[in-house]
C-alpha cells in the first residue's frame, strides 16, 4: 500500500533535509500502528489489518535508503516487519509467512491465496533495490482480485534477507529455491507460476525466468538489461546491499547484473512495462530486453511514463494484472 496523497504531502512538506526523513515517516507510521493496535484490542479485525499494513509501509519508507546508519535502519525495519506480520491474518485474502532456507540465510515471503478451492495459479512478486515485501500490497491485490495467489518475497539483498544475503546477479538460483518452496504447497498449482518484478526486480524476474523453466509468464516493470551508473543514494544502497567495502568493488559487482547471454533463454511470454521519461532506468533497456528474448513480448511503452510508470498507474496496472491472469488461465 502506498502513501495516500494527503499523507505524502503532509509528511514531506515538514521535511527540510534528508536528516529529517526517517523521523517524519516514523511518526506517521506510529499513528497508524497505534490505530491498528487499538483496533486489535477492540476485535475490529479488518480495520486492524488495514492500519497495521499501512504502518508497515510507512516504517519501510522511513528506512528507505537509510544505509548510512545500519543500526537505525534495522531498528525501523524491524517495526515494519512486525506490523506487517501482525496484519496478515486480517487482510482479505489473509496472508501467511513462508520462510525458505537459502545458503547462509533465509528468504522470507508472504503467500496469499484467493477464495475458493485450489490449487491456485500463483504470481511471485519481486521488489526493487531498496523496496521490500511490505510495500507491494496494492499490486498483490490486483492479482488476488483475479483469483491468482501471490507470493511477495524478500530475496537476496532485500528486506529481511538483506542482512545475511547480498545482492546477486544469478537470480535463477534464488528463483529456483522460491519455486521449489511454492510447488511443495498443496494449494499452489505447480504448473501455473508467473513472476512479476519492479525496477531492479524487473531484472531479477526475467533473470529468474531465464533459468527456471517452471515459470510460465513474466512481467518486467522498468527493469534494467544491464546495470547503469545511478544517483549517489542508489549507489550507496547497492554498495551496502551487495556487501561491498568500496564503491569500486560495488561497481564491479553491479556490472555482473546483466541479461546479456541470458535473455535469449527466455521463451515464455514476457510483458515489459517502461516509460520514456524514466531517469533511473532509461527506456532503451526495455527495447534491449524485448529484442534479446526468444519468446513472445507484450511491450507497454508509455511516452509520458517515469520510473515504474507510477505517474500513470491507471494506464498499465490493470492491463498487467489482466495479462498475467490470461497467461496463467486464472
Amino acid at each position: 500500500m502506498a502513501s495516500t496523497p494527503n499523507d505524502y504531502q503532509r509528511i514531506t512538506s515538514s521535511i527540510t533535509g534528508w536528516a529529517e526523513w526517517r523521523g517524519a515517516w516514523e511518526l506517521a507510521a506510529a499513528v497508524h500502528e497505534g490505530l491498528g493496535r487499538e483496533a486489535l484490542r477492540a476485535s475490529r479485525w479488518r480495520s486492524a489489518g488495514t492500519h497495521l499494513s499501512q504502518a508497515a509501509v510507512y516504517y519501510h519508507f522511513a528506512k528507505f535508503f537509510w544505509v548510512h546508519d545500519v543500526e537505525e535502519m534495522r531498528s525501523t525495519h524491524a517495526r515494519a516487519v512486525a506490523c506487517f506480520m501482525d496484519s496478515l491474518e486480517h487482510l482479505s485474502p489473509p496472508g501467511k509467512r513462508v520462510e525458505i532456507p537459502f545458503e547462509s540465510g533465509t528468504i522470507v515471503g508472504v503467500l496469499r491465496l484467493p477464495p475458493g478451492e485450489g490449487p491456485h495459479p500463483v504470481v511471485i512478486l519481486v521488489p526493487g533495490l531498496d523496496s521490500a515485501k511490505e510495500e507491494l500490497r496494492p499490486t498483490e491485490q490486483l492479482f488476488c482480485d483475479r483469483r491468482l495467489a501471490t507470493f511477495v518475497v524478500d530475496g537476496p539483498g532485500q528486506g529481511e534477507a538483506e542482512y545475511d544475503l547480498p545482492i546477486r546477479p544469478d537470480w535463477e538460483v534464488p528463483g529456483a529455491a522460491i519455486v521449489d518452496a511454492l510447488t511443495a504447497i498443496a494449494e499452489v498449482d505447480a504448473g501455473r507460476i508467473g513472476i512479476w518484478g519492479v525496477s531492479l526486480g524487473g531484472y531479477y524476474a526475467p533473470r529468474a525466468a531465464s533459468g527456471e523453466k517452471r515459470i510460465r509468464a513474466c512481467i518486467s516493470m522498468s527493469g534494467p538489461f544491464t546495470w547503469e551508473q545511478l544517483p549517489q543514494l542508489t549507489r550507496d544502497a547497492f554498495r551496502v546491499r551487495s556487501f561491498s567495502t568500496t564503491d569500486a568493488e560495488a561497481q564491479r559487482k553491479a556490472l555482473e547484473l546483466s541479461l546479456e547471454g541470458r535473455a535469449d533463454r527466455i521463451a515464455i511470454p514476457l510483458q515489459i512495462v517502461a516509460g520514456r521519461l524514466d531517469r533511473i532506468i532509461p527506456s532503451y533497456h526495455a527495447e534491449l530486453m524485448a529484442n534479446a528474448v526468444s519468446g513472445p513480448v507484450d511491450m507497454l511503452m508509455f511516452e509520458d511514463g517515469g520510473h515504474n510508470c507510477t505517474n500513470i498507474n491507471y494506464r498499465h496496472r490493470l492491463l498487467s494484472a489482466d495479462w498475467m491472469a490470461h497467461q496463467l488461465q486464472a
